[in-house]
């Protein structure tokens, strides 16, 4: 049964299956994004934030391990950020089918990942509160979306960063702004309704699933 951030357990790698098809999943679908992405420098720009993500979750795997829920939430975000990487987000061909289907004025893939940096990270972010900090009531669903804001502001900085004085030659398709003005702001302002939503989301599961108290006889409801 899938475990959650309320009931994890702790399991071996080698006994834990969907943690193997997730790693394996995940690593096909690097393999095949790898192959002739269509801005190489960007994709290794995209991919030095992948690699330090990564060596982190498997460096903590056997004292920290997370829940497999939060694997799998994690693993879903890596396989967008994966195929954003090899296309470069502003010419992802999903984004320019969403542009003609809806309207958009531009590739809208960005914003799409951006979205579901909060909606698919912020359940992992709240169970290491829920473990390490005891965080409970309002405070267990507070802090993922401030972390959540606070990590994609350090991102947008990050992006700014390396278009200006590490790779001036990359900027275009490292920051997508496709001439947005306001691509920054939109960004975090994605990150934060996909955190917001995750937590509601969060918020009404635990509710329904709240045991109700049992009535002894003659006794109201």
């Amino acid at each position: 049964m899938l475990s959650t951030s309320t009931s994890h357990r702790t399991v071996a790698f080698s006994r834990n299956r969907l943690l193997q098809v997730l790693v394996g999943w995940y690593a096909m679908a690097w393999v095949i994004t790898a192959i002739a992405p269509r801005d190489r420098h960007d994709w290794v720009l995209e991919n030095l934030l992948v690699v330090a993500a990564l060596a982190i979750l498997i460096g903590t795997y056997r004292i920290f391990p997370l829940s497999d829920l939060s694997y799998l939430l994690i693993t879903v975000f890596l396989t967008l950020h994966t195929i954003g990487a090899h296309y470069t987000y502003s010419e992802v061909p999903f984004g320019f089918w969403l542009k003609d289907a809806f309207g958009f004025a531009r590739n809208p893939f960005d914003r799409v990942v951006h979205f579901s940096f909060g909606l698919l990270l912020a359940y992992p972010i709240r169970e290491v509160f829920l473990r390490v900090a005891n965080a409970r009531g309002f405070w267990a669903y507070y802090l993922p979306l401030d972390v959540t804001l606070a990590f994609s502001a350090l991102y947008e900085i990050m992006e700014m960063v390396v278009a200006t004085m590490v790779a001036p030659g990359t900027g275009d398709a490292w920051l997508g702004t496709q001439g947005d003005i306001w691509d920054p702001q939109k960004d975090m302002g994605s990150a934060a309704l996909g955190a917001l939503l995750c937590m509601l989301i969060t918020a009404v599961i635990r509710t329904l699933r709240k045991p109700r108290p049992v009535l002894l006889a003659g006794e109201k409801a």
